[in-house]
């Protein structure tokens, strides 16, 4: 009989095949090194200079991008503690749609000196209400950097849009901002409600096209619908427009009957009272004075042919989503079948036409005249990685003039706010008394890592230009950022940022910043994990090559 030893303590609680870590060197530093790794692949996307980088999901699909919330969710994080950091950066994505990577970048360097003070001997509480009084000291500060009079903006002023959008855009296609900024800002300028707190980010379409290059990208007011008109006839200017989501065709009865038929005459008139049927319902169409019609399923051959003369020209769009947006777009309500449209069903176009560009067809429908709701930026490049970066790219401009038409504060971009607060947070931290002031000095040191990585990124040499900054900085000037274009001038490539005109939201600042330091507290509250075993049998075992999966 073998000796087996009875499991004792938390052993003898859990099931078997748990796992438990607990103390500070299993579970605290642990969970900390998984959020320093994540960062560490993050950080080096930060700022116009940051890298790219190459993920392949689990569908094998490729994604080149320097987008720090694309990559955190194709990565499939599986480490617990780093997967608050990428929800924390997911929050900030869909809050603001800027900023992701600030978040991570930020949370990491946190915890990475919150390791320093627990090797130090600090507790993770006193560490906790250091950083929570820093936070609370940060935000005010960046309150008080908040450039004089950018809180009241004109939303329809396109060059004040662009100054606030140039560094969300710039930070991801670095060099290409001025071509981008002043084509995502007309779009949004032209879909802009009268009431601009409800702009809706999903009014402004993105149309990729491979071809042609970025001074090929053009704005159409309206939509650009990939694929080709269903008849003969590929241009139609001021006409109505009826949309039947169910189809033109046919259609088979509800119920169903058998029909008997005695003689060849019967015959030929059973398949002619279709045709009329068929006529009958198309000719309703076209005397209704509507003379596009668009379907959202199948276009029979007989109902095309009626069209055809009848001179309508029909267009097939399969997708719901783009059949609700051409009816915003155009102003019609949708039937479910065909009938004769009432004259409100029916919605108005300048123009509808096929064109060609770049050797795909696609139907451009155009509205310019009245509420029109709808604008499609039509972005060019030469492989589709490109054009799903220059995508990405316009996301976060949209994403950000839906943030300033919500607050038009803005603060110093080009790490000038981040060194004017680490700098007030230290002498913040020389007043406190007690072991907070530990905490307070590393959360200020935290602040470096955004000149730092700016600065790594394009291949400066980082100590010699954060020392430069806090010169400049503790003479007063605070608007003192890096130029990492410039470097000509006496001063290097610290500059004054309102001379370069580099400004970011902030929102953006206040949300990452306050994301951030809620990650890194959270992960530094967790003193023990413990995993249930994973459900599931056992895993799939490698197959050797060449085996079929039966």
């Amino acid at each position: 009989m073998g000796f087996s030893m009875q499991p004792y303590g938390i052993q003898s609680m859990l099931k078997e095949g748990h796992k438990h870590l607990s103390g500070l060197d299993e579970a605290v530093l642990k969970n900390i090194d998984a959020c320093k790794q994540l960062s560490t692949i993050t950080r080096t996307s930060l700022g116009p200079e940051g890298m790219n980088k190459m993920v392949i999901n689990h569908l094998d699909k490729l994604f080149v991008t320097n987008d720090a919330a694309t990559i955190v969710n194709e990565l499939e994080v599986q480490h617990p503690a780093a997967k608050i950091l990428v929800l924390a950066g997911k929050a900030q994505q869909e809050e603001i749609g800027d900023g992701a990577n600030l978040t991570i970048s930020f949370a990491g360097e946190l915890l990475q000196n919150a390791e320093e003070l627990i090797r130090m001997g600090l507790h993770p509480s006193e560490i906790i209400s250091g950083y929570t009084k820093s936070i609370s000291k940060a935000i005010e500060v960046l309150g008080e950097l908040v450039e004089k009079g950018s809180e009241t903006m004109d939303v329809r002023n396109k060059e004040q849009v662009v100054t606030r959008m140039k560094a969300a855009v710039a930070s991801k296609q670095h060099g290409q901002e001025d071509i981008l900024c002043s084509l995502i800002a007309d779009a949004c300028i032209q879909v802009c409600p009268k009431n601009p707190a409800n702009f809706d980010v999903d009014n402004v379409r993105v149309s990729k096209l491979v071809g042609g290059g970025l001074h090929n990208c053009t704005i159409v007011r309206g939509m650009v619908l990939k694929g080709d008109a269903v008849g003969s006839i590929k241009r139609m200017e001021k006409a109505k427009v009826a949309v039947f989501a169910s189809g033109v065709d046919s259609s088979a009865t509800e119920t169903k009957g058998t029909v008997l038929i005695h003689s060849a005459e019967q015959l030929e008139n059973y398949s002619k009272t279709e045709e009329a049927k068929v006529e009958e319902l198309i000719k309703a169409v076209a005397d209704s004075g509507a003379k596009v019609i668009v379907s959202g399923g199948a276009v029979g051959e007989m109902a095309l042919h009626f069209c055809e003369r009848y001179k309508l020209m029909v267009l097939k769009i399969s997708s719901k989503f783009e059949l609700r947006r051409f009816c915003r777009t155009t102003g019609t309500s949708a039937l479910l079948k065909l009938s004769q449209p009432k004259p409100d069903d029916l919605g108005f176009v300048d123009s509808i036409s096929v064109e060609e560009i770049g050797g795909s067809r696609v139907t451009v429908v155009r509205s310019e005249e009245g509420g029109n709701k709808i604008a499609t930026v039509v972005l060019r490049g030469s492989t589709d990685s490109i054009l799903d970066d220059l995508e990405r790219a316009v996301d976060d401009g949209v994403n950000t003039y839906k943030a300033m038409c919500r607050d038009s504060r803005m603060v110093p971009g080009a790490a000038a706010t981040e060194i004017e607060l680490a700098r007030r947070l230290k002498e913040f931290s020389f007043k406190e008394t007690g072991l907070d002031q530990y905490a307070i000095a590393k959360f200020a040191e935290s602040f470096e890592m955004v000149p730092r990585t700016l600065a790594e990124n394009a291949g400066l040499n980082p100590m010699d230009i954060i020392s430069k900054l806090y010169e400049k900085h503790a003479s007063g000037n605070t608007k003192v950022g890096i130029d990492l274009g410039g470097g000509d001038s006496e001063d290097g490539v610290c500059k004054d940022v309102s001379i370069l005109n580099i400004w970011d939201l902030y929102v953006t600042k206040f949300f990452a910043l306050k994301y951030a330091a809620d990650a890194a507290c959270t992960v530094l509250r967790v003193d023990q994990i413990i995993m249930a075993k994973p459900a599931g049998g056992p895993g799939r075992r490698e197959q050797p090559a060449g085996m079929d999966e039966d």
